[in-house]
C-alpha cells in the first residue's frame, strides 16, 4: 500500500489535479481547470503538471487514456485509488477547518 495512507498531505498542485481528472482532460486542460477551482491561486507550470502526473500514474491515482487518433493529445482520468487519496485529503481538510473554528471561531 502506498505511504500516503499513513497521514501525509497531498500537495494543493496534486490535490486540484486529482479533482480536476474526474473528467478525462489533457494537460492544458488540467491547468485551466486547476486554476479556475482554485480562483486563480493555483496556477500549474508544466514541469509541475507533467511532474506531477509522472508520480500519480506510478502510484496508479490516475491512468492515461488510450489515444484514439495520431496527434490527438493525452488525456489523464483519476482511478479508485486516486478517488481515494483525494477523498482521504478532504477528510484531513475538513479536520483541520473543525479544529481552526474550535479554536479560532467561525466567522
Amino acid at each position: 500500500m502506498d505511504k500516503r495512507d499513513e497521514g501525509s498531505a497531498l500537495t494543493e498542485a496534486v490535490y486540484y489535479i486529482l479533482l480536476s481528472l474526474h473528467t478525462p482532460l489533457h494537460g492544458y486542460g488540467i491547468m485551466q481547470n486547476a486554476e479556475t477551482l482554485s480562483g486563480g491561486r493555483v496556477r500549474l507550470a508544466a514541469g509541475t503538471l507533467y511532474g506531477a502526473l509522472g508520480t500519480m500514474l506510478e502510484k496508479k491515482w490516475i491512468i492515461a487514456l488510450p489515444e484514439a487518433e495520431r496527434g490527438r493529445k493525452k488525456e489523464y482520468v483519476i482511478t479508485a485509488l486516486g478517488k481515494k487519496a483525494a477523498a482521504d485529503e478532504l477528510d484531513r481538510l475538513r479536520e483541520l477547518v473543525a479544529n481552526g473554528e474550535k479554536i479560532i471561531g467561525g466567522r
